[in-house]
């Protein structure tokens, strides 16, 4: 049989041919600059400039031939998506001239430019190439994670483009002419092009190097190394500088590159690898040891050539020049900064490395020559070099920087000398191919001897490195390798085109419409028609290259351009053949299995090679056969196969299958002639002679026994027992027995490929029959193949295997068929493996077992094909049976894996290990279950694809997650189990936040009326419609925004009294206004607050800054009032600062995520002088949210040395806010400039302004933040107390200057406490106690002694403490310290004195410090009520002072009221302002209704007859701090009776309201609103510092009032607000919602662990107090954040505007339509009690879900239709299952209920053909009747049903009784006989079979082997049978049948 199939011509038919024209060539000739090209082509002259001066006037004419037509180039390659998953695409990059030319396209899809680029001069080569990029710059190790940049590299004579696709360009310019440049796995490689005067001269001088790498377009060329083994085995390092090596070929993966030596005309291949550190030093070790300085200078200045070009010198510079570019490189190396290399450069290595290290003077000029100038050499460089002690040994010998070399290439293999060897056998083509067997081979074909060489190669074990083998010759003129079908084509040289695998040759290629090559042609006038003669002609197949025939003698005869000839060539004889001149020339581009073949007519085609199998069913069985034979064997078989199913004219796409069953049994030696079923496989039409060549057959007529034989045939009893047939009722045929005679059995031919291996072909198709088991797409697949398989299993006598094929397909499966003899003689041929098993492997059997609990053999799989099995094994191990280990290791004891011993590559097949991600947190089973899952890449598709019974554990686990997911998951993950609302969270949280979220977009819903007027207030981004949502009850933000408006005028309502005249009537109209106007440029601070944080802005636009208005309109008449009138006197300067807060405000709206640069920034910049200061407000506010480290440092001096004073406060605090505790010293450096105590003493005096320094003392302060820094602290310590100097430098605001000292201080130490390490020595503790207590001043240590000496001249201290200006920052500078330590000792220094005469030496007001410090010190003190706040208060304050309540004055002698008093208030006023601390941002309730009771008093009291005693100022004062102090309490959450507060302060305008009360009125109504309720305050430490800054309690008298405080300082509660608001956000609208939250709260000192409901969107209390998070049901699904674990997930939330995706459940309403619950589905249907499940109407279903698919099963399957003739049961049992799923939320459940259904009602009327279905229910029951289900229902009872607990029941009482039915109605008799061997009844097979299945019963030969003859009692059956694992109950069935005599089931 085997012979015929060498004999007989094989050939290939290739698929459909197309014309073939490069995209590019088209597209270049409609591209816009092609009319310049060739203008440009006609101008040679400017060429001559333009081109690089390297080869000179010669060259570039030789470049340019002006009637060159351009030449053209183009490559393809395989499309590459972004993404990176598989497309079907070609890419092409054309060059032509000027222009590269990208296109993509394909055959079904038309091409289209991609990128198109035109460079300056001619491209010589462009190229793909990857530059892979470490993430971190500093470690280049392999191992490091790299990015991945995708760039195109365009070759230009000077330079290099790289443009990379996220749209970066680089230019590199080349020091040197490039030969060539090749793509690399690291970057570039270039090849020097070596001119022919660069010939070593004299033997001493070492050439330069030949081939550079270059990493990144930022990096510097370098020179490559060569690791090559020496001839004594040591390897030697050293460049690569052999000219005549040249690359021929380069590969990525593996990193290899051949080269061909054209002096000894050899190839070598080397590995291409990162350069080690060690074989850097060894390449760079001669630096040391220089010899001559000679030497020196001839590398060095090859490396300074190198550096001039890169710095963009031209080459063609003169000697002096190079020369003094020499001298300044080597200054430039000796400053310090020798190490820190610029990414640009690097060091490039001396590059003469020599054998003697005498350099003659050749040296210099060769280096010069590389140099390219051609100008003789100066007089002065010889000097240079000849005169030993010239400044050159000086200076060279040491430090040249050297140029470090990053790639290295390691020889692997050379090839072996021959004695002809030709001079020119340069490789013209080289590429790897792999055979179909994973074997690779390096393929390089040698034009000039016509030979293809290929190199076996294979990794080595350990994978370090590749084995190089055989070399193996095939004659070729050309050749390309098909990548996708691992074969590749060759074109010999007689013009045939043949696929060779490997090299073996597979076949020709025959290309329908080309013509064959071959001149013998033996029939002369075939009938086209027909294939079968022109297959069988020996006309070779027609190939890409038919080569000139006798290497060119052919005529130049003009070309037939007659197409119908070319179609019909044949009828061409051989003459006329021969003037056909469309031979094949040559084959390019290869993609895929797509190849060009170019025909010496000059056109060119492409064709497709066919695939090696198209149904998925042939490529699994192939690939599993291919798996398991020896290698030699598996190619030939599939070179085989590949013949037959590709033959000119072969079978179509149906008849695949019987084919490969026809090939497959020919190989094993069948006659599939003799073989009843493959004879009559259908091969739809003709036999084609390929595949079934003509056999010797008895008679070509046909015979009767033909007809019998059709009779006897499987098809024919199938069609027979079809319904169709009985309904058409025709007779079953008569069928004689067949005699023996006329079909013999005959024997199998044992001298066939695959006759040995048939056992292992049975093993690998059994295990691929169970892996398409577990896809229900696979049926007909499956049925095709049993029938194979049962043939096998017959004819190799496995009765175990027939028996276990017949119970699955009882009606394909037969009892007798006709079985094939295999002579036992010839058994012992056979190999049977090891992994043969006598009982048949089934995957149904092993799940069941595994779910009952028994104990499981491993099951086999085969690696890379059974993946499914192994899936669904590894899945039920770790769900059911709780392994995780098996997951982990591969679970060698639950599978096992099945190679043949003698594959090595299988170590390939192997995919990685999944372990479980860290990230990920799973906790349960079925957790670890479904994060594996995803983790191995399984998708809800796959899952949709399993059988319902296999996938029900999965569906569990899935479920199970489902209801508790962890919010932490991939979005993989979150896809699986069906939480849109999760993965559209993990999503969001990978993605980069876009320019506006979709929560901002939303434009604020303003009535249409007030739009006009409101839309420049500076407050319209807030998103409203999250506002309305947080307070949907009211319009407070409206209110909140009418207060805090600065940009309209406002009403100035004076009634003009009789008596007064018009002129005092106006200017009573312009005070009022005067008054108003403080009040409106208090404003803008609370506006900031408001809208913080609440804008993108648009990079294309200024930040609009709404404009503060100070006139007033007046009544009746509206008239405006203005002060620049001139009636009045207005303080000058009053806005300045105002604006200067304006600016801060409108700068804080931009959101920190906001994609803002520096060129924003500075574009910003107001034209006129008048805006500098909002400007200056602007910069401030950029610091304050981060984007000020964008702007570029030149600018921030820019603005600086504008001298404006405010520009440069807010930008000291600015960019110190951006750099909070950086300790960043070139912020430092910025800052010092500016505080004279910071300069060295002898510095110039600067002229600082006084606010600017403070600005800039409170910088240091936030930029070494909690650092303790010795140096800083101390100055600032001293700085606290600086004296006013001799000449009164300092003697203005002394105290704004002392307290950003002191607050600094404290910042620098911040809760450093007692531990301030290395700051012993400074005292700071009682240092600060003295400069609040005041005393004699200390001796003044540091530099500035000498600035102190000598006393003010006005102010007269002595030397004493001024304590009036220390005191604050001492105070504070101390609470800041020792904060939260709860110091006793320091805090008693801070308690407020207890008797008169000490509280007389105390100002009231630094009481009120005094008892904050004390109060923050001892935080944990500190609580939210009354009575602890008058704790505070001394006793004899206490009880002689006038109670906040009092009504009349109190008289006494002794004593002076007015200190009592005015103590006893700024007390309480502290500890209230301590409560705001320590409860900031928390919403204390308790807190809230203290502080508010004492507000209320303090107004009480403003307004009593008492007030005066205290003094208006002090309550007013004390008013304010408490207000502020509520505020804090209640950051963000809007309170209403805060609100009211402050608008009840906002109307109070007269009197002894300041500019400053109304600061902080508005302070405290933004605080309330912060961020428009997005944000709240934290009470970290770093913010409490920023929050002492902002709400210091000593506020301004008038708005240019900065003596104690600085204004500007206010901003900084921004660094103390952090983001807290959560907005679920439902996932299907996109919309914010209601949502219930449960917020459970760790336990502290002072609760227990505690939980509360909160109702989202709400602010969350600080993160660092909670435990967990969880959305709460019934409404939503639940959803869980876990805090415990570390809270940056739900940071990363907040940061992102909170957004929390929620998902609705079925038949629920959000809370906004339905908020009491009433409305939802499962309300309705329960209300109506009405148990039956009909009161379920189908239509309601659309409330419950919009899944498509179950709202048209609702309407088609679930509503009686008129003509349908269904019962109304069915309907109502649809309607039900319907029900059931959408409530329970399991809809994936509903095809499993109906498959269920329709498989029990099959049963029931006896049509169950095969008994898949029935198998699955069995392991749905088992899998709810198994342990560890049982297990988890007990452990949460309260789960919702995954099935309805009352179907499963049914379904098994239906199959009980349909089966128990049928084994009374006679059943009996036919399982008797089945169980004793017998033949059965051929009606009862499918349903006998379906009762083995369902009760387990076991094989005949099983029972035999039990031995139960003796048996007589149904117990001795029992203990019989429990090895068999046959349940019981099934046993009872049996028993009668077993024992004999059924009475003795009763005992």
């Amino acid at each position: 049989m085997s012979n015929i199939y060498e004999e007989r011509v094989m050939m290939i038919a290739a698929g459909d041919l197309q014309e073939f024209v490069p995209f590019g060539r088209d597209h270049c000739k409609h591209h816009p600059n092609a009319l310049n090209l060739q203008l440009r082509q006609l101008q040679p002259a400017s060429e001559l400039w333009s081109s690089d001066g390297a080869a000179g006037l010669v060259g570039s004419l030789q470049e340019v031939t002006i009637h060159e037509k351009h030449k053209e180039s183009w490559q393809l390659r395989k499309g590459i998506s972004d993404v990176g998953e598989e497309v079907e695409y070609d890419e092409e990059l054309y060059v032509a001239g000027n222009m590269v030319i990208w296109s993509r396209g394909s055959k079904s899809q038309a091409s289209a430019v991609y990128k198109a680029f035109t460079v300056d001069s001619p491209v010589l080569q462009a190229l793909w190439c990857d530059f892979s990029i470490p993430k971190d710059r500093s470690d280049k190790t392999e191992d490091s994670t790299e990015v991945v940049e995708k760039c195109i590299c365009i070759l230009q004579s000077s330079c290099i483009n790289i443009h990379s696709i996220e749209g970066k360009d680089h230019i590199a310019s080349l020091p040197f002419q490039v030969a060539n440049v090749w793509p690399t796995k690291y970057g570039l490689l270039f090849e020097r092009s070596s001119s022919s005067h660069e010939v070593p001269l004299s033997p001493a001088r070492e050439p330069l190097p030949t081939m550079f790498s270059m990493l990144h377009p930022l990096d510097e060329i370098t020179p490559m190394v060569c690791k090559s083994a020496g001839l004594f085995g040591s390897a030697r390092v050293q460049y690569v500088a052999d000219y005549s090596m040249r690359i021929v070929f380069l590969n990525a993966e593996p990193s290899i590159l051949m080269t061909y030596d054209a002096t000894q005309s050899v190839h070598t291949i080397w590995a291409l690898r990162r350069v080690k550190a060690e074989e850097q030093s060894a390449v760079l070790k001669f630096s040391e040891q220089v010899g001559t300085p000679q030497y020196a200078a001839a590398s060095s200045s090859f490396t300074v050539h190198l550096r001039s070009l890169s710095k963009g010198d031209s080459p063609v510079a003169s000697p002096f020049q190079n020369y003094s570019s020499i001298h300044s490189q080597s200054r430039s190396a000796s400053s310090p900064s020798i190490h820190s290399r610029s990414p640009s450069i690097s060091n490039m290595a001396a590059l003469s490395r020599s054998h003697s290290p005498a350099l003659g003077v050749h040296s210099f000029s060769g280096v010069q020559r590389f140099n390219f100038s051609n100008h003789a050499q100066s007089p002065r460089r010889h000097s240079a070099c000849h005169s030993p002690n010239s400044a050159m040994d000086s200076f060279f010998a040491p430090e040249t920087e050297l140029i470090v070399p990053e790639l290295c290439i390691d020889h692997l293999w050379t090839e072996a000398f021959t004695t002809t060897r030709e001079k020119n056998s340069q490789a013209s083509k080289v590429f790897i191919t792999t055979d179909l067997c994973g074997q690779k081979f390096l393929c390089y074909l040698v034009e000039s001897q016509l030979q293809l060489r290929c190199v076996k190669f294979q990794q080595s074990n350990d994978m370090s490195q590749l084995i190089f083998g055989s070399v193996t010759n095939i004659p070729a003129k050309d050749a390309a390798p098909v990548e996708s079908i691992d074969t590749m084509l060759v074109l010999e040289s007689n013009g045939n085109l043949v696929l060779y695998t490997g090299v073996v040759r597979v076949g020709k290629v025959f290309i329908p419409g080309l013509p064959a090559p071959s001149l013998t042609m033996s029939n002369q006038m075939p009938r086209p028609s027909t294939p079968l003669d022109n297959a069988n002609t020996p006309s070779k197949p027609l190939n890409k290259h038919l080569g000139p025939l006798d290497e060119g003698v052919l005529s130049p005869v003009p070309e037939l351009r007659d197409s119908s000839k070319l179609q019909n060539s044949s009828y061409i004889d051989d003459c006329t053949f021969q003037q056909l001149s469309t031979f094949i020339h040559s084959v390019r581009d290869p993609v895929q299995n797509r190849v060009t073949l170019e025909l010496s007519s000059g056109s060119m085609v492409r064709i497709t090679i066919p695939e090696i199998a198209t149904s998925e069913l042939v490529k699994r069985c192939l690939q599993g056969i291919k798996c398991i034979l020896p290698r030699e064997v598996a190619v030939q078989m599939l070179v085989r196969w590949y013949n037959a199913y590709n033959a000119p004219g072969g079978p179509s796409y149906y008849s695949e299958w019987n084919l490969f069953v026809t090939c497959l049994m020919n190989m094993m030696g069948y006659n599939t002639d003799r073989v009843a079923w493959t004879r009559n496989l259908d091969f739809e039409g003709s036999l084609s002679p390929v595949i079934a060549p003509k056999k010797a057959r008895p008679s070509e007529t046909g015979s009767d026994e033909d007809w019998e034989y059709l009779l006897n045939s499987d098809y024919h009893k199938n069609v027979e027992s079809h319904p169709l047939a009985k309904a058409l009722r025709l007779d079953p045929l008569e069928v004689k027995s067949p005699k023996d005679s006329l079909s013999p059995n005959h024997c199998l031919d044992s001298t066939t490929l695959l006759f040995p291996h048939i056992p292992a072909i049975f093993c690998v198709l059994h295990l691929i029959y169970e892996e398409l088991k577990l896809n229900c797409l696979m049926g007909e697949g499956i049925r095709s193949l049993v029938v194979l398989l049962v043939q096998l299993a017959r004819d190799l006598k496995l009765e175990a295997y027939l028996d276990y094929y017949y119970r699955d397909y009882p009606v394909l499966v037969k009892t007798s068929s006709q079985a094939c003899i295999i002579d036992p003689a010839q058994t012992g041929f056979m190999h049977h493996p090891s992994f043969f098993s006598a009982e048949p492997p089934s995957i149904f059997q092993w799940l069941s077992s595994c779910l009952k609990g028994d104990s499981v053999p491993p099951y086999p799989y085969l690696p890379g094909i059974c993946e499914r099995s192994k899936l669904v094994v590894l899945s039920v191990v770790l769900y059911i049976l709780g392994d995780e280990k098996a997951v982990l290791n591969e679970a060698s004891n639950y599978l096992s894996r099945i190679t043949t011993g003698q594959r090595k590559q299988q170590t390939e097949l192997e995919e990685p290990r999944c372990s479980f991600q860290h990230s990920t947190s799973a906790s349960s089973l079925a957790e670890k279950l479904v994060v594996w899952m995803t983790n191995v890449g399984f998708t809800l598709r796959d899952l949709e694809s399993l059988p319902f019974g296999v996938a029900l554990p999965i569906r569990d686990a899935i479920y199970h997650c489902r209801q508790q997911p962890a919010s932490d998951w991939p979005e993989a993950v979150c896809l699986l189990i069906g939480r849109q609302d999760l993965s559209k969270q993990a999503c969001e949280g990978n993605l980069p936040k876009c320019k506006a979220s979709d929560t901002q977009v939303l434009s604020s819903e303003l009535p249409s009326t007030a739009e006009s007027e409101e839309e420049d207030d500076g407050m319209n981004d807030m998103n409203q419609e999250v506002m309305s949502l947080i307070w949907s009850e009211d319009l407070r933000v409206q209110e909140v925004r009418r207060l805090l408006q600065s940009a309209h005028p406002v009403r100035v309502n004076v009634v003009q009294m009789p008596e007064v005249s018009d002129h005092e009537y106006i200017e009573e109209k312009e005070n009022r206004l005067l008054q108003l106007c403080q009040r409106t440029m208090a404003l803008p601070l609370g506006r900031g607050m408001f809208t913080l944080f609440s804008y993108h802005p648009v990079p294309t636009e200024p930040l609009p800054i709404p404009k503060l208005n100070l006139t007033g309109r007046a009544p009746p008449r509206n008239t405006t009032v203005d002060l620049n009138s001139g009636n009045i006197d207005v303080p000058p300067n009053m806005a300045c600062w105002a604006n200067f807060h304006n600016g801060v405000a409108a700068g804080l709206k931009i959101a920190p995520a906001s994609q803002i640069d520096s060129a924003w920034i500075v574009y910003n910049k107001p034209k006129n002088a008048e805006l500098a200061n909002e400007y200056a407000g602007f910069l401030m506010a950029l610091g304050l949210n981060g984007h000020l480290t964008k702007l570029a440092t030149l600018n921030i001096h820019d603005y600086l040395t504008k001298g404006h004073e405010m520009t440069s406060i807010g930008l000291l605090l600015g960019v110190s806010a951006a750099k909070l505790g950086t300790m960043d010293m070139s912020i430092t450096r910025l800052l010092s400039i500016h505080i004279p105590a910071l300069l060295p003493p002898t510095s110039t005096e600067l002229d600082v302004p006084h606010n600017v320094q403070v600005a800039a003392v409170i910088g240091i302060g936030l930029v070494y933040q909690g650092t303790a820094h010795r140096h800083t602290a101390e100055v600032l310590l001293s700085e606290i107390g600086r004296p006013p100097g001799p000449e009164m430098e300092y003697c203005t605001d002394r105290e704004s200057y002392s307290l950003a000292a002191g607050l600094a201080l404290g910042m620098v130490c911040l809760g450093h406490g007692s531990n301030l390490i290395g700051m012993s020595d400074l005292n700071v503790p009682e240092q600060l106690y003295q400069y609040m207590v005041g005393g004699h001043r200390r001796f003044q240590a540091g530099m500035h002694r000498e600035k102190h000496k000598s006393p003010s001249y006005q102010i007269k201290e002595g030397d004493t403490i001024n304590v009036d200006v220390t005191c604050p920052g001492a105070t504070l500078a101390l609470a800041m310290i020792y904060l939260k330590t709860n110091n006793r000792s320091i805090a008693d220094w801070l308690r407020a004195p207890d008797t008169m005469y000490l509280l007389d030496f105390v100002k009231p007001e630094f009481l009120l410090l005094r008892t904050l410090a004390r109060c923050l010190i001892l935080w944990d003190d500190i609580l939210p009520s009354s009575k602890w706040i008058d704790s505070n208060v001394p006793q004899i304050v206490r009880e002689n002072s006038v109670s906040l309540h009092a009504t009349e004055m109190p008289s006494s002698e002794d004593l002076n009221l007015e200190t009592l008093a005015q103590a006893h208030v700024y007390i309480i006023a502290g500890a209230c302002l301590s409560l705001g601390f320590r409860f900031a941002g928390s919403e204390n309730l308790a807190a809230f209704n203290c502080l508010y009771t004492f507000a209320k008093d303090f107004m009480k009291c403003l307004s009593s007859a008492t007030a005066s005693i205290a003094g208006h100022y002090n309550l007013e004062t004390c008013l304010s701090v408490v207000l502020m102090s509520l505020a804090m309490v209640m950051a963000g959450s809007g309170n209403l009776k805060v609100l009211q507060l402050c608008r009840f302060m906002h109307k109070k305008t007269g009197g002894e309201m300041n500019y400053g009360f109304h600061m902080a009125h508005h302070m405290a109504l933004g605080l309330l609103f912060l961020g428009g309720g997005r944000y709240s305050l934290s009470t970290s430490n770093s913010s409490i510092a920023a929050l002492l800054c902002a709400v210091y309690p000593h506020f301004p008298v008038h708005s240019t009032d900065n003596r104690y405080h600085l204004q500007a300082l206010r901003h900084l509660y921004v660094l103390a607000a952090e983001p807290r608001l959560l907005v679920p956000v439902d996932v299907d609208t996109d919309t914010p919602c209601y949502s219930l939250l449960e917020v459970t709260y760790k336990g502290t000192q002072w609760y227990e662990e505690t939980t509360e409901e909160l109702m989202a969107p709400t602010l969350l209390p600080e993160l660092h107090l909670l435990k967990q998070i969880r959305v709460k049901g019934p409404r939503y699904w639940e959803l869980l954040i876990d805090l415990s674990r570390g809270t940056h997930h739900l940071k990363s939330i907040l940061s992102k505007d909170g957004v929390l995706y929620v998902k609705l459940r079925a038949g629920q309403l959000s809370y906004k339509e339905d908020p009491m619950g009433w409305r939802s589905l499962l309300a309705q249907t329960v209300t109506h009690r009405n148990a039956d499940a009909r009161a379920f109407k189908p239509e309601a279903i659309s409330a419950f879900t919009s899944d498509p698919a179950l709202l048209s099963f609702a309407d088609y399957f679930c509503k009686p239709a008129a003509n349908t003739g269904q019962k109304q049961e069915v309907f109502d049992l649809f309607s039900s299952i319907l029900y059931e799923c959408v409530t329970q939320e399991n809809p994936e459940m509903l095809p499993a209920y109906i498959a269920i259904d329709q498989a029990v009602r099959r049963l029931e009327k006896r049509e169950m053909s095969e008994t898949f279905d029935l198998w699955q229910i069995k392991l749905v029951l088992e899998f709810f009747n198994s342990r560890s289900h049982q297990e988890r229902m007990r452990k949460n009872p309260h789960r919702g049903l995954f099935m309805n607990s009352e179907f499963l029941p049914v379904i098994k009482c239906s199959i009980d009784n349909t089966l128990d039915q049928w084994l009374q109605a006679g059943g009996d008799v036919c399982l008797h006989s089945y169980l004793s061997g017998q033949p059965t009844d051929e009606s009862q097979l499918s349903i006998l079979a379906c009762f083995l299945i369902y009760h387990s019963v076991p094989t005949p030969a099983q029972l035999l082997a039990g031995g139960l003859e003796g048996c007589t009692t149904f117990s001795e059956l029992l203990l019989k049978f429990k090895p068999l694992g046959m349940p019981v109950r099934a046993l009872l069935r049996l028993a009668p049948l077993l024992l004999g005599n059924p009475q003795a089931m009763f005992l």
